[in-house]
């Protein structure tokens, strides 16, 4: 059974150690990318934005990813470092959503990632200049064979704007489905990231 039994949910009072659960559950069982996750952040005048990352790292500390400073998120995020995020596998009939404050991953650890990508990846990071204007597929091709030549094969630095970022996350809701869309949902929420997380039921 997919849903979660009062058992289960006596049980689970550590968020993180639940959403580890689920999402080692994902990596075995979710056909599509199960590091997927929907962010959403505000622009200057409020209006929502949302768009798809790759979850890179998952620990009491928060949920991390990584993007060009330079872009849209990029840019909303350094106006309110504040995010919400959404990772939903639909092969598990589960969904967890997160909401948080968030800080900068420092540099040695977002060097370490970096240098964990994939050579043409590395590459791509410094061609694209992500969310502006492009005037031909061309152009970005050029731009990446530009970058390929500049640095041979030598070691590819992490490009200054491509940063990690990491969501604390104040609110932390599990979602399984349940038949007659008698769903289960459990939320956890704390105050600040020093508070203890209060635990309940909503109705779905």
């Amino acid at each position: 059974m997919n849903e979660l039994t009062s058992r289960d949910f006596a049980k689970a009072d550590d968020p993180f150690a639940l959403f580890a659960s689920w999402f080692e559950a994902a990596q075995k069982n979710e056909p599509g990318d199960p590091d997927a996750m929907a962010l959403a952040t505000v622009d200057a005048n409020g209006l929502p934005n949302v768009r798809m990352v790759l979850l890179k790292a998952a620990a009491p500390s928060g949920f991390v990813f990584y993007s060009n400073s330079e872009s849209a998120k990029g840019q909303e995020l350094r106006a309110k470092m504040q995010a919400a995020a959404v990772l939903h596998w639909k092969s598990l009939r589960r969904q967890v959503r997160l909401r948080g404050p968030v800080t900068l991953v420092d540099n040695a650890e977002a060097d370490a990632y970096f240098a964990s990508r994939p050579l043409q990846s590395r590459i791509g990071a410094w061609a694209s200049q992500q969310s502006r204007p492009l005037e031909s597929r061309f152009a970005l091709e050029a731009a990446a064979a530009k970058y390929a030549a500049k640095f041979g094969l030598g070691e590819v630095p992490r490009p200054p704007h491509w940063l990690g970022y990491r969501i604390s996350p104040l609110y932390l809701e599990f979602w399984s489905e349940g038949a007659f869309r008698l769903h289960d949902r459990i939320v956890f929420r704390r105050q600040t990231e020093r508070d203890n997380w209060h635990k309940e039921r909503l109705y779905p």
